[in-house]
């Protein structure tokens, strides 16, 4: 499929959700586009936030980040409004979620300012072209997210635990996705732990902290990448006095291709 191709699935993709056609996880939608995971944070926390995602690579790879108060993020895509172009979003106060609307621009405020991060739902498409199963999409379900003993490196008010996103996989498949999604260190690159759960904290592989578990079977082992759901775990350590994220696994679906984002 040509790259205007792709494009134009991902803009309708963003239509769908502004609209409230779209209204469920992101996962195989637009497949060959990025997808970015979302914090908006007021200006005067910005700049310990940018440090943050420096930091720490892994769970916060940056794509971009708004001006303050402007809502369009046109390097990431035609026509972008973050307010609106993604299917489901959540709103925090002091560290607890009051809100989770279809888009917010009720919310908005001229001193906040977007951070867009990669997410790995973008390199599930590199997967699926290795014959590698991804179990929430067989299943048709959220994937499944873990908050983790792992620490993050503190970049001023920033800190908290690691979040992870889990796929079960044979050992020799696990290999394979290791050397796939190594390629994309901008969402999220190679995982950061196989095997057992306990080791990084988590005390239930069947229940998941966000999104849905899914089968686990003979033979297969828990494959964890770190999360951009990390700064909602980080936001709700901090509790910051505002903050507006996506809600796990409802992405903004930008026309960066995943092509173009692979580093060999």
């Amino acid at each position: 499929m040509t790259s205007d191709k792709l494009a134009d699935l991902a803009y309708q993709a963003r239509l769908d959700a502004r609209s409230g056609t779209l209204d469920g996880p992101t996962a195989n939608l637009a497949p060959g586009c990025v997808q970015a995971n979302l914090a908006i944070l007021p200006r005067a926390l910005a700049t310990d936030f940018l440090h943050f995602c420096q930091r720490n690579p892994k769970p916060c790879p940056l794509l971009a980040m708004s001006e303050p108060g402007n809502p369009f993020l046109p390097e990431l895509g035609r026509d972008i409004d973050i307010r609106t172009d993604i299917p489901r979003y959540r709103v925090w106060r002091h560290g607890e979620l009051v809100a989770e609307p279809r888009d917010v621009r009720e919310f908005w405020r001229d001193d906040l300012v977007s951070f867009l991060m990669g997410c790995s739902f973008s390199f599930e498409e590199a997967m699926l072209e290795n014959k590698l199963p991804v179990r929430h999409i067989e299943q048709g379900c959220n994937v499944p997210m873990y908050r983790t003993s792992i620490p993050t490196n503190p970049a001023g008010v920033f800190s908290g635990p690691m979040v992870v996103t889990m796929r079960p996989l044979k050992a020799a498949d696990a290999i394979r996705a290791i050397q796939v999604t190594s390629r994309f260190p901008s969402v999220h690159g190679a995982p950061v732990h196989l095997g057992d759960p306990a080791e990084i904290g988590i005390a239930d592989i069947n229940n998941p902290d966000y999104g849905d578990p899914v089968e686990i079977r003979e033979g297969e082992i828990p494959v964890f990448w770190a999360c951009g759901v990390t700064p909602q775990s980080v936001v709700a350590a901090v509790k910051p006095e505002y903050c507006i994220t996506h809600a796990p696994g409802y992405m903004l679906v930008t026309d960066l291709l995943n092509s173009r984002v692979a580093v060999f």
